[in-house]
Order: C-alpha cells, then sequence, then structure tokens
C-alpha cells in the first residue's frame, strides 16, 4: 500500500512539472493549455503523415490525441477524446455556417466542372487551341497555354490536356515526358493563384479559420488571399518556366536526354514500359455533340463576375453607414462567404441551362455530370474538415500562444516565410498531397506568424508584407513538394494522361522544380522579406531562371528538326 502512495505522489509531481509552464487560464481552458501538450497534436498529424504517407489517418489520430489532452489524458480522457473526436470537433466544424459555405461553395464548382466538361465546353476550348500547334515549339506553347487557360480545377486541366495534347506533341516529336512536364507544372501552381478555382473554397477556408485566432487582425478571409497572390514566388515562377522552356526549346539535365532520345525514336520511348490505357478516368464530353467553347467559357465569367459583383453589394452593405465609402472600404467589409456562394449557385445553373437549352443534355445528364464533378471534391472536403477540427483543438490548447512564448524572440520575421515553404515542401512530398500539407500547417502557421510579428512589434501595414509570403509559401511549398513526389496524385495523372513513364516523369521534371524552386526562394520570399517590393524579387528570380536556361541548357534536336 505503501509503495502504491509512493507511485502515485510520483505521477503526481511528474504531472505537475509538466504543467506547471500552463499560462494562467481562466476557468474551463485545459489544463495543458500553453504548455508543451499543446504542440504534441500538430507534431503527431505532421509525424504520421510523413510517416504512413496518408493524411487522413494522420489528421484523425492529431484531432484524437488533442481532444485526449484536453481531457487532461487519463484512461477516461483517452475514450473521451476519442467519442469528442467525431461529436464535438468535427460537429463543430460542420455547423460553423462559414464552414458550411465554403463546402457547398466547393461542391458548386466541382457540379460546374462536371457539367461544362460533359456538354463538351472544355473540349471546346481545347480545340481552338490545338489548331495552331503546327510545330514543336508551337505544340509546347499550346499545351502551356491550354494548362492556363483550364485553371479552375488541377484534376480537369491534367486529364484534359494530357489526353488532348498527346497525339499532337507526338507527331512533333516531343518527348512524353515534356508533355508530362508542362502538364503537372501548370495544373497546381495555376489552380493555387486563381481567383476563382475548385482550391480557392479550400484555402479561404482554413485562411478564414486562421484568421479566428489571430487577435487584432480584422480582414476579410478573400481579400488576405488576394493581397498573398504577388508573393506566391514558386507557382508564378514555375509557370513563367514551363513557357521559358517552351519557346526556347533548351533543356538540361534529364529532360534533354528525353527530348534527344525522342528525337531519335520518336516520343514513345523503347527503353520504357508506357501504360496503354489510352482513356484516363475523368468525365468525358458526350458522343455525337458540338463541342462549343463558349459552354464553359459563360459559367466562368458567370462565376467571375458573380464574386466580384457579391463582393460588390455585400460591402456596400456593410458600409451603408460610411459616407462615400472608398472602393477598398467596400471590399474590405464584403462578406466573401456570401459572394462565393452566389457566384457558384449562377455559375452552375449557367452550365445547367445551356447544356439543357442546346439539346447537348437533357436534365438526367445535367444532374449526373454535376453529381460526378461534385463527387471529385469529397476527399477535398473531409481533409478540410478534419483540418477545421485540428484547428479548433490548437485553438483550444493554445498552440500558438506556447509557441510564441519560446520562439517569439527566437525567429527573426524575415525567415518566417522561407521556414515556411521547407516545412511546407517536406509535408507535401513526403505525403503526395498538397491539400494535406495544407490542412495540416494552415491552422498552425498562421496564428503563429502573426504572434511572432506581434512579439517583434511588427504588425503595422509596412510588415504586413511577412504575413502575406508567410501564407503563400505554405501554399508554394505544398505545390513544390507535390511537383517533386513520385506518390503525388497529380504527378501519377500527369503520367498517366500523357502516356509518360511515371518514374521517368519524376526523374525529368524534379530538376526543374528544384531550380525554380531555389529561386523562388532566394530571391522571392528571403529576399522581399528583408524589405525590397514583391515585383522586384519576382523579375530577378525570373531573370535567374532565363539565364540558367540559356546558358546551362541546350536545344533539343526536337526544335532543330523543326
Amino acid at each position: 500500500m505503501r509503495y502504491n502512495n509512493k507511485i502515485g505522489i510520483l505521477f503526481n509531481l511528474i504531472y505537475i512539472l509538466l504543467f506547471s509552464t500552463s499560462l494562467n487560464a481562466a476557468e474551463g481552458v485545459p489544463s495543458a493549455a500553453g504548455s508543451w501538450f499543446s504542440i504534441l497534436p500538430p507534431l503527431l498529424t505532421i509525424a504520421v503523415a510523413l510517416a504512413i504517407k496518408r493524411v487522413i489517418p494522420a489528421l484523425f489520430l492529431g484531432i484524437w490525441v488533442g481532444a485526449w489532452v484536453i481531457n487532461d489524458f487519463g484512461l477516461s480522457g483517452l475514450w473521451a477524446g476519442l467519442l469528442d473526436t467525431f461529436q464535438v470537433y468535427v460537429a463543430n466544424a460542420l455547423s460553423n455556417p462559414d464552414h458550411t459555405a465554403i463546402v457547398l461553395f466547393s461542391m458548386m464548382v466541382g457540379g460546374m466542372v462536371g457539367i461544362i466538361t460533359r456538354n463538351g465546353g472544355m473540349q471546346g476550348i481545347v480545340n481552338h487551341i490545338v489548331d495552331w500547334a503546327d510545330s514543336a515549339r508551337h505544340a509546347c506553347m499550346a499545351t502551356a497555354a491550354l494548362g492556363v487557360a483550364i485553371f479552375f480545377d488541377d484534376y480537369t486541366n491534367t486529364l484534359v490536356v494530357g489526353n488532348t495534347m498527346r497525339p499532337v506533341t507526338d507527331s512533333m516529336r516531343v518527348s512524353r515526358a515534356k508533355l508530362a512536364y508542362i502538364v503537372d507544372s501548370t495544373a497546381a501552381p495555376v489552380a493555387c493563384i486563381a481567383v476563382v478555382t475548385t482550391w480557392i473554397g479550400y484555402e479561404i477556408g482554413l485562411i478564414g479559420d486562421s484568421l479566428s485566432q489571430m487577435e487584432g487582425l480584422h480582414i476579410e478571409a478573400y481579400l488576405l488571399f488576394l493581397n498573398t497572390i504577388p508573393y506566391s514566388f514558386y507557382p508564378i515562377m514555375a509557370i513563367v518556366f514551363v513557357f521559358l522552356v517552351a519557346y526556347t526549346g533548351r533543356d538540361f539535365g534529364p529532360m534533354l536526354e528525353s527530348e534527344l532520345r525522342a528525337s531519335k525514336y520518336g516520343s514513345v520511348d523503347p527503353d520504357f514500359k508506357i501504360d496503354k490505357k489510352q482513356e484516363s478516368a475523368g468525365i468525358s464530353a458526350v458522343d455525337g455533340k458540338p463541342h462549343r467553347a463558349f459552354n464553359a467559357y459563360i459559367p466562368v465569367l458567370v462565376m467571375i463576375v458573380g464574386v466580384v459583383a457579391g463582393l460588390y453589394v455585400t460591402g456596400r452593405q456593410a458600409t451603408a453607414g460610411i459616407v462615400d465609402p472608398s472602393l477598398k472600404d467596400i471590399i474590405g467589409n464584403a462578406d466573401s462567404y456570401k459572394a462565393l456562394m452566389w457566384a457558384s449557385l449562377c455559375s452552375m445553373m449557367s452550365a445547367a441551362v445551356l447544356s439543357v437549352s442546346q439539346r447537348i443534355l437533357d436534365l438526367e445528364e445535367v444532374v449526373n455530370a454535376w453529381f460526378d464533378g461534385l463527387s471529385s471534391m469529397l476527399m477535398a472536403m473531409i481533409i478540410l474538415i478534419m483540418a477545421w477540427s485540428l484547428s479548433e483543438i490548437t485553438g483550444t490548447l493554445q498552440t500558438a500562444q506556447f509557441l510564441t512564448t519560446v520562439l517569439g524572440d527566437a525567429i527573426p520575421t524575415f525567415m518566417m516565410p522561407t521556414i515556411v515553404f521547407v516545412l511546407a515542401a517536406i509535408a507535401a512530398f513526403a505525403t503526395g498531397s498538397s491539400w494535406g500539407a495544407m490542412g495540416i500547417l494552415f491552422p498552425l502557421v498562421m496564428p503563429l506568424t502573426w504572434a511572432v510579428m506581434s512579439a517583434q512589434g511588427q504588425v503595422g501595414p509596412e510588415h504586413m508584407h511577412i504575413l502575406y509570403s508567410s501564407i503563400s509559401a505554405i501554399l508554394a511549398g505544398a505545390v513544390w513538394g507535390d511537383h517533386c513526389s513520385p506518390i503525388s496524385d497529380t504527378t501519377i495523372l500527369s503520367s498517366l494522361a500523357s502516356g509518360c513513364d511515371h518514374i521517368e516523369h519524376v526523374r525529368t521534371q524534379m530538376p526543374y522544380a528544384i531550380t525554380v524552386g531555389a529561386a523562388a526562394v532566394l530571391f522571392g520570399s528571403l529576399l522581399t522579406a528583408l524589405g525590397p517590393p514583391w515585383w522586384l524579387g519576382m523579375s530577378i528570380g525570373i531573370a535567374v531562371l532565363w539565364l540558367i536556361l540559356r546558358f546551362y541548357g541546350k536545344p533539343s534536336y526536337t526544335e532543330q528538326t523543326n
């Protein structure tokens, strides 16, 4: 009995010591809040995601452990934490009206993409661009242009561009590896920074949820996202580099070897096993119906105009008491969630009306196409909901406040964007999921960056570029890791849609991604964090990439022959 008492006293002492660093919390705040245990859920999530290369189980485990910590550990707390994972935190994530708006918006955009793909509108855009591809240079440029034109969804972009342009590039002796690179490097980079895409709802949802934990910062999530776009150095430089490679016909490293083989053997290299499945999974245009580009252009235009109009209308309503409000005041006070929902609904309905009125699809076919497009968003929405749940856990445990106490004066603010880029790149590379990396890091990085800026007295307008750059670094690092990871879904889809050996695609694309990534970090994230404007860093980075291609790259035989 005395032995058991000693053991009990020992455990009590350990418990007191472990939680002695806790912040002075009000009643109702967990005893572990603000202690070392507060960083356990996000760290465990990252570690498990890297180890098993699966995001959803990692997020679930992070939420469970976080709920266990909130229930003050213990055996009963372990069981209660498991039940709270679903009953409290996932339910709270879904009951939030802003979260619900993001889910509905994303579903509607996915449904709209499904309809305009099925009614032939997407193929109509493709046909306009393909007619120009009469040489190797033009074929590569047309592929890149098509990749930018189909900006609203990366999966649709990859499947449509790869399958459509493969016969064209084959006829011009452009290697399948080059095609896969162009397809892959214009899919996610375009989708993550375009103002209206299937990504935007996911990104706005994560940004908006993180904003709720950042005291003293009052800005609309959508407006904050727009401010980060100029600092998206890797996505923008990656797109520019694709066009530089396509236009100059210069390559280096394994890509040059692949182009030389294509010139000798044709696009299908006999040294590699090519997946003969020419029809990739996905929605295809209905047979026997005209492919009219305006069936895609109009719904997309309706969405863009709808977002702008919705922001203006809701902003005017919010500033009704202000005399002569400026446009900045109007947009700054707008309700982006309402605007996105209105725009996505109108866009989807316009696509449906165009399909039915021209008798391309009947009502049942429209509904089926809408559902097929909507279904493609389900996995992303599951990740997003779980990321929201983890965000609530870290907020309750005051993770950002604890990290600020420990690291607030230790990390120079100008290093935050670079550190964030590296973390996001590692997470996305190991898991093969850019969305998973964003879901894990957004709830942690945004509050931490703002708290570090606050601790060092750098929250004025002249320092906001640090926050913008750190947010964009999450997106950029996630896309970079996605490009380099052999287990990435978009990398695999790019290989399949282009008919390229998968390992050959990864081997030839990685040197280009590393080159662009290095330029983006050195001349973008790091340089601009020291004070120079974003356009200067972007210009220097692009100039350096051109010089590398000009003096290190060599003309491929493909371009010399055509």
